[in-house]
């Protein structure tokens, strides 16, 4: 098995310096319409993205030995050379849609990824909110491994995905060529999956490509200007409050809740749900 860089931490020097100049450039050519940057949002962002480092080595030990087991029973094997890479990276972006998207919509898991949406705000920064408790993604991709993609190569593919989509977190960057936003996830796409108002809720969910949104019926264009955060943002830039809070709320709702199957929805049920719904 050949040795693939690590892109995500070759890339952190690259994104504190693009976060800089970004920051920089809303104090030499300040936008109105742009909600740029506030300095206890941005340590909160640059703590969350510290702290997933951290946490993502802990949680990353189940995850290992289970892709490690099934890679060593599985009888395929795709050879990790360049063009099956481009081959994995591609599965693994349309794998990452669905897990996008499911986290969305199920209640438990979005309590992990609500972390990266909690902002008000959409900067570079923002790109670097990442929950602590990412242990939630990783059964999405076992066909790949199943399929006899090396756990090397997903973990490479994985980063490449993640890499990419720090660039698309801007304000700074409009429409792109028509090629490119018939294709790819860019920054107005991107723009639109951060939007709290109803007809932007969740929408575009691809990580590098945006045409399984157009596959599968969730993409919306950039029409209106994004109002980003939560339809119900939170008051906080403690760290820990910010990477818990919605697990929180789900045990209130649960201890709350009057019967099981009322118990079980607030678990498993899109967020939003309340008793009412039942």
């Amino acid at each position: 098995m050949p040795e693939l860089p690590n892109v995500v931490l070759w890339s952190i020097p690259a994104f504190v310096l693009l976060t800089a100049l970004e920051a920089i450039s809303y104090r030499l050519h300040p936008d109105d319409d742009e909600v740029g940057y506030g300095g206890r949002d941005t340590a909160t962002s640059l703590s969350m993205g510290l702290g997933s480092l951290v946490f993502d080595m802990l949680w990353g030990l189940l995850p290992a030995l289970v892709y490690a087991g099934l890679y060593a029973v599985t009888p395929l094997r795709i050879p990790v050379v360049w063009w099956a890479l481009l081959a994995c990276l591609l599965a693994q972006d349309f794998l990452y849609y669905w897990s996008h998207r499911t986290h969305h919509r199920v209640r438990l898991l979005w309590a992990s990824h609500v972390v990266h949406h909690s902002s008000q705000r959409f900067n570079l920064s923002t790109a670097l909110r990442q929950p602590w408790t990412g242990f939630t993604s990783w059964l999405f991709y076992l066909p790949m491994i199943a399929l006899g993609v090396h756990p090397v190569a997903l973990a490479f593919c994985q980063s490449v995905n993640l890499v990419y989509q720090f660039w698309i977190h801007t304000e700074r960057v409009g429409r792109l060529p028509r090629p490119f936003e018939f294709a790819l996830n860019t920054p107005s796409h991107h723009r639109v999956h951060h939007a709290s108002q109803g007809g932007y809720l969740d929408r575009n969910f691809g990580g590098i490509l945006i045409i399984w949104d157009r596959m599968f019926g969730t993409f919306a264009p950039e029409v209106a200007r994004p109002v980003y955060g939560l339809t119900k943002n939170i008051s906080t830039y403690n760290p820990v409050r910010v990477a818990v809070h919605e697990y929180a709320s789900i045990a209130r709702d649960v201890r709350d809740a009057k019967g099981w199957r009322a118990r079980l929805l607030s678990v498993v049920a899109p967020p939003g749900f309340t008793e009412k719904d039942v």
